[in-house]
This record gives structure tokens, C-alpha cells and sequence, in this order.
């Protein structure tokens, strides 16, 4: 069995800001970030696509203090986003201070504007990116 789709295959497109996942070619279901099978059939048979990036989000938490060996400003926000395709994904997000965060986040509709590029840490195998939403 073979990715059809690598981590690092996805990690490279979100810094060009394309956002990939996985289409079954047996159920339909879009699978992202990538994994061997579907994430709902488990089916072998899948096809890369490109995902518009536009969802709702469904939580949030703001970070105060950041993971051990990662360098980041805090606090930030990270978001759980339903994509419109279906799979979640959580990332960063952008133009919400993060102290003033509150629950009316929630539900409010976001696009992927870019990637943040993370250097990596100590419990990471370097350099990853993670997807940057912006309020719609």
C-alpha cells in the first residue's frame, strides 16, 4: 500500500497556498489532511484534489503558552474548520485578537487566505505548515 498523497506532498502544496486532499473514487468522501485509505470507506481508490479552503468553524482555543521548543508569539488562535467538502481541519487564524476571542466565533464562515510555516520543534520532524483562515 502507497500514500497517494504524502504528508510532505501536502505540507510543500499549503506553503504555495493549495490546500490537497484525497477523493474516494468508491464512496465520494474527501479525505484531508492525507491518510492511506478513505476516511470513510477505507478504500484504496483515491484521486487528489484541490479543496477551495472555505468552511465554518466549529471550535477554537486560545494558546497562551506555546509547546515546548516551538517559537511562537503568543497567545494565538487556532480553529477547528469544517470545510465545505466535509473534512475538518484546524489551523491558524488571522484578524481575531486572540485575548478577545469569544463564542461568537463560532459558526462564522473562513477562508484559507495562506499557510503559517512552522520551523518545527522537538517533538516534530522540522518544518511543517499549517493552514492560515481569515474571517469571510
Amino acid at each position: 500500500m502507497e500514500y497517494k498523497l504524502t504528508f510532505k506532498e501536502y505540507n510543500e502544496a499549503m506553503k504555495t497556498g493549495k490546500l490537497l486532499g484525497l477523493k474516494c473514487k468508491d464512496c465520494g468522501s474527501i479525505t484531508a489532511p492525507p491518510k492511506m485509505v478513505c476516511r470513510k470507506c477505507g478504500s484504496e481508490n483515491l484521486e487528489i484534489i484541490q479543496l477551495k479552503g472555505t468552511g465554518q468553524i466549529t471550535t477554537f482555543s486560545t494558546i497562551n503558552v506555546a509547546a515546548e521548543g516551538r517559537e511562537a508569539e503568543c497567545p494565538y488562535t487556532i480553529v477547528m474548520v469544517k470545510l465545505e467538502e466535509g473534512p475538518w481541519l484546524l489551523g491558524n487564524i488571522t484578524g481575531v485578537e486572540p485575548l478577545k476571542a469569544s463564542m461568537d466565533l463560532v459558526g462564522k464562515k473562513v477562508k484559507m487566505q495562506q499557510a503559517t510555516i512552522f520551523g518545527g520543534d522537538k517533538f516534530s520532524a522540522g518544518e511543517s505548515a499549517r493552514p492560515l483562515f481569515a474571517l469571510v
